[in-house]
């Protein structure tokens, strides 16, 4: 269950959570397009608060918006305030936070006329998404029977809601199967992603992951390819099938919920030693220093803020 906070920004103002409500005849809700970021705080070494790469997910929620014709009606700057005001608001030094830009109640029918586009800031306390040992001993994950978007069927580069659709079938599928995560194949049967994460293999040094094809741009994907490159390796964006997945020495999952979470097993077959490999060992340490403040090279992702006196 989301644990419930105090607040949450819902069109310019901070109301009670329990007020937060939107009528049932809210177009989203009926038809799927709305659009969403998910995004983390953390608490820093010097016992600050900061959120990554915020402004980063703020440009993306405004793509997301663009690219399905919904005009957010707030700048940037005021959603990167809210978020931060939100998190004051709550007094929460570390937090999952959800923005989300919907339509709202009017005409009903697919198009949506000139209902309003509102917006909500959640954000509540989220571990580990898929389970504390994960970040160590790794994940067991299965090829999902339920195929990620054709990028002319839906707008694979936009976090719209009714895209996870597919994200929740192949989930469900999954989890009733006894795994804990599903791989996603794009309509040509290469490997895409999972059902909210970016995936990575490493083997024989080399890190590669899939091109910007069906898959969305993820900002801790970019992160994760960044850092790889300062400790060393090459990383390769290419395309690649189940049966080089399984011939991997590693491989692991980058989101911004999954963070950086090893896959020891895909299709009852055992990636490499079936635990967490160096590489991804070299990784996760990097990213999580940076998400803790504590390599000043990528301070620019770190927007920090205090909630002193809770």
């Amino acid at each position: 269950m989301v644990q419930k906070a105090d607040k949450i920004w819902f069109d310019g103002k901070l109301v009670p959570w329990d007020e937060a409500q939107v009528h049932v005849l809210t177009h989203t809700l009926h038809y799927g397009v709305g659009v969403f970021e998910g995004i983390r705080s953390y608490v820093t070494a010097d016992g600050g608060s900061a959120v990554f790469r915020l402004e980063e997910h703020v440009d993306r929620l405004f793509l997301s918006a663009k690219i399905n014709e919904m005009v957010i009606p707030f700048s940037r700057e005021e959603i990167c305030a809210a978020i931060v005001d939100t998190l004051v608001a709550n007094k929460m030094a570390e937090a999952y936070i959800r923005p989300l830009s919907f339509i709202g109640a009017g005409v009903m029918g697919v198009f949506p006329g000139n209902n309003p586009i509102q917006t909500i800031i959640a954000t509540w306390p989220w571990g580990a998404y898929l389970g504390a040992e994960a970040l160590e001993k790794g994940i067991r994950v299965k090829t999902s029977t339920f195929t990620r978007h054709h990028v002319n069927i839906m707008m694979t580069k936009s976090k719209t809601c009714g895209n996870y659709v597919n994200s929740v079938l192949a989930k469900r599928e999954a989890l009733a199967e006894g795994y804990n995560e599903a791989l996603m194949l794009d309509t040509e049967g290469y490997v895409s992603e999972a059902t909210g994460e970016n995936i990575f293999l490493v083997r024989n040094g080399v890190i590669k992951t899939p091109p910007l094809g069906s898959i969305l741009a993820g900002i801790t994907r970019e992160a994760i390819m960044l850092l790889a490159d300062d400790l060393g390796y090459t990383v390769v964006e290419d395309r690649f099938t189940r049966d080089e997945l399984y011939s991997a020495d590693e491989a692991f999952f980058s989101g911004t919920a999954a963070e950086v979470t090893p896959i020891r097993e895909v299709d009852r077959r055992i990636i490499g030693q079936g635990c967490r490999g160096p590489v991804t060992g070299a990784l996760q340490e990097a990213y999580f220093k940076v998400l803790h403040g504590e390599n000043p090279k990528y301070g620019k992702w770190l927007t920090r803020y205090s909630v002193s006196g809770s």
